[in-house]
C-alpha cells in the first residue's frame, strides 16, 4: 500500500506563537502514525514561488494522512498555525 504524506509550505509571521503549534501538533500527528521527514532546514526554490519553511510528514497510507489532517484535535491546533503563519498544505499519495 502506498504511503501518504502531509506536505506543508509555511511562512511564519509570529515565531513565538507558532512554537505552540509545533509543540502541540507533533504528538498528535506522531500518535496517528506520522513521521516527520522534513521540518524546516535549508531550502531553495529554483522554479516558481513557495513559502519559507517546508514540512513533510509520512504516514502509513494516504487514508491515514487524510484522517490525521482532518482529525478534530489536529484541526483545533491548526488554528494556531493559521493565525501565526501563511501556509499551503497538500495531502499526497506516495508511489
Amino acid at each position: 500500500m502506498p504511503k501518504g504524506y502531509i506536505i506543508g509550505h509555511i511562512t511564519v509571521h509570529d515565531p513565538e506563537a507558532y512554537q505552540e503549534y509545533v509543540d502541540r501538533d507533533t504528538p498528535i500527528l506522531q500518535g496517528m502514525g506520522g513521521r516527520f521527514i522534513v521540518r524546516g532546514g535549508a531550502s531553495e526554490t529554483p522554479e516558481g514561488q513557495t513559502e519559507d519553511r517546508h514540512v513533510v510528514i509520512e504516514f502509513p497510507s494516504y487514508e491515514a494522512a487524510r484522517a490525521a489532517y482532518n482529525d478534530p484535535a489536529y484541526q483545533q491546533v491548526a488554528e494556531i498555525r493559521k493565525r501565526t503563519a501563511t501556509s499551503v498544505i497538500t495531502l499526497v499519495e506516495g508511489t
